[in-house]
């Protein structure tokens, strides 16, 4: 499950730095989250840390992107894949 940023953000700023996949974006009016990024933290962290920092509290999961917690796994290792160089000789 991707998460959220409702219209109830106040573009305080304090969710985007704190994403580990940098799936935070400052849209055309609030924040938004990029669901192809968005893990909700698995793999970083025990909570999505942004829902954790929110003052007004306008993160919900993403009803258009459901993923089990199986999925985020396998979202965040490719995220988090590298490319190995090859050593042209």
């Amino acid at each position: 499950m991707a998460l959220l940023i409702t219209d109830e953000c106040i573009n305080c700023d304090v969710c985007e730095p704190e994403c580990p996949n940098e799936a935070i974006f400052l849209g055309a009016e609030i924040y938004e989250i990029d669901p192809n990024k968005c893990t909700e933290c698995v793999g970083h962290f025990d909570e999505p840390q942004c829902v954790q920092v929110c003052p007004v509290a306008c993160i919900p999961v993403d009803p258009q992107h459901r993923e089990t917690r199986e999925t985020l796994w396998e979202k965040y290792n490719r995220l988090q894949a590298v490319i190995p160089v090859v050593q042209v000789r």
